[in-house]
């Protein structure tokens, strides 16, 4: 049988071939055993977001653990990430089980685990877990119906949706939100944060509000390239001053301008930093994965905040949070939180902050991106997942292993740093990466730039020497 192991968020399969029912049985015995091992009666929340089989392989997961004598709060409906943790804490659970491949293709589906504390649980946890996963579960799944589990009060469902709604309601003032002069807007990428934003804003422009598990063809991770639509509508509407967009099971951020410009992850993270302690006054370290833009390094020098550099995976920084306050922890790929939230990333509860923001302070969202500028300097930021055979990728891999990449075209390497992947500074603000993805067949590269273009001409140097530079 087969090895299971779990990647940078969680494990993560081609549905039918190898994420199968018989598969999901063996993780989830594996989850019970271990929960077991370290607590005599755990609680845990399980539920789905909108991917195919949701309801099904949540199922196959609420069984086991039933099996094992293990109480199962089920969740109503299909549900995002974060809900799932908030639910964890909110009723004192020892674990979660999240049915989800995040923003994975259509064709995938995964199983995520969060921590009592109501986040990613932690590496070493994670790699204990694997060791109990069984060659075959021990129980038939269709030995006993859910409902007589339900019956029984093994099985309890519960309504997470509601309780994710009413803690937006007491973090935020919403109705300020609803009721000022700025104009929203909200993608759901046909993922689980449609009915959340449906409930709370029904008035703004919604799209993608729908579940459509095949997500029309586009991955629903929230990149400029499958977001499109969404900036045109922003674009033409012209009234919508700001557009949030949330991935598959709504744990990523990202933002619109009201000219339907794309605002990345780094800007997210830089517009959190500057709001909270410039305008909030709050305090804290910031922690950003690897990947991210050297200009949170410039802005947190100038307000003295200190930063600390992870790898990437967002249990890294959960796990940074759980031992001292964090002002705001985030990643390239979007997953990112604040102080004040649970350590868990959140793309609508960030989104909000960022609204909040424009309301509070009167400004658009361009005028607090020049604000930031003011102080770092302006960038832009381009990322490529090439679909490389293995041949080319362990060629790739062996060559940065080496050293043997001293310049990319025209840009001569200064120094590197390999914390997590391979990164090549070509000054203290150009740089050029690349990782191997902990969750899809891909090689990701990055590269950061002055200006857009200067950014394209660094991947695209970047691309033609690593597939051109022979061992």
């Amino acid at each position: 049988m087969k090895q299971i192991k779990f990647g940078t968020d969680g494990w993560r399969a081609i549905i039918a071939k190898d994420f199968t029912t018989e598969n999901v049985a063996r993780v989830s015995e594996g989850t019970a055993l271990w929960a077991l091992s370290k607590t005599s009666s755990p609680v845990v929340v399980v539920g789905h977001d909108c991917r195919f089989g949701g309801e099904l392989f949540t199922e196959v997961v609420a069984k086991i653990l039933a099996f094992h004598n293990i109480k199962v709060l089920l969740a109503k409906g299909f549900v995002s990430t974060p809900m799932i943790s908030l639910g964890v804490l909110k009723n004192n659970a020892f674990l979660g089980v999240v049915i989800t491949a995040s923003h994975n293709p259509p064709e995938y589906n995964g199983y995520k685990l969060k921590g009592s504390y109501g986040g990613p649980l932690l590496e070493e946890d994670i790699h204990d877990v694997e060791t109990f996963i069984p060659d075959k579960s021990s129980y038939d799944i269709d030995s006993c119906s859910l409902e007589s589990l339900i019956d029984k009060g093994i099985v309890e469902n519960v309504d997470l949706e509601t309780l994710y709604c009413n803690y937006l309601e007491e973090k935020f003032d919403l109705n300020q939100i609803r009721e000022s002069k700025w104009q929203f807007a909200f993608d759901a990428m046909y993922g689980s944060g449609q009915n959340v934003m449906r409930r709370l804003f029904p008035d703004i422009t919604l799209l993608h509000c729908e579940r459509q598990p095949l997500f029309n063809g586009i991955p629903p991770e929230p990149l400029m390239r499958n977001l499109g639509e969404f900036s045109e509508v922003i674009n033409l509407s012209g009234e919508i001053d700001c557009g949030l967009a949330v991935d598959g099971d709504a744990d990523r951020t990202a933002l619109f301008d009201n000219q339907g410009n794309y605002i990345d992850s780094h800007h997210v993270i830089l517009l959190l930093i500057y709001y909270l302690h410039h305008y909030k006054g709050m305090k804290g370290k910031v922690a950003t994965g690897f990947s991210s833009s050297v200009k949170i390094n410039r802005l947190c020098e100038a307000f003295k905040i200190p930063l600390e550099i992870v790898k990437i995976g967002f249990k890294h920084i959960a796990g940074l949070m759980l031992k001292e306050t964090i002002l705001v922890g985030g990643e390239e790929s979007g997953g990112i939180t604040v102080a004040g939230h649970i350590p868990e990333r959140d793309g609508i509860y960030n989104g909000l902050v960022i609204w909040e923001a424009m309301v509070k302070t009167g400004k658009s969202l361009r005028q607090l991106i020049d604000d930031v500028y003011a102080i770092t300097g302006s960038f832009a930021f381009e990322r490529s997942d090439l679909k490389l055979s293995q041949t080319d990728k362990d060629r790739i891999v062996e060559n940065c292993n080496n050293k043997a990449y001293s310049k990319f075209g025209k840009w001569q390497v200064v120094r590197e740093e390999n914390l997590d992947g391979f990164k090549y500074y070509l000054s203290d603000t150009q740089w050029f990466m690349i990782r191997p993805s902990g969750t899809e067949p891909v090689l990701r590269t990055y590269a950061e730039g002055a200006t857009k273009l200067e950014a394209l001409e660094i991947l695209l140097d970047g691309y033609n020497t690593i597939m051109n530079q022979k061992p």
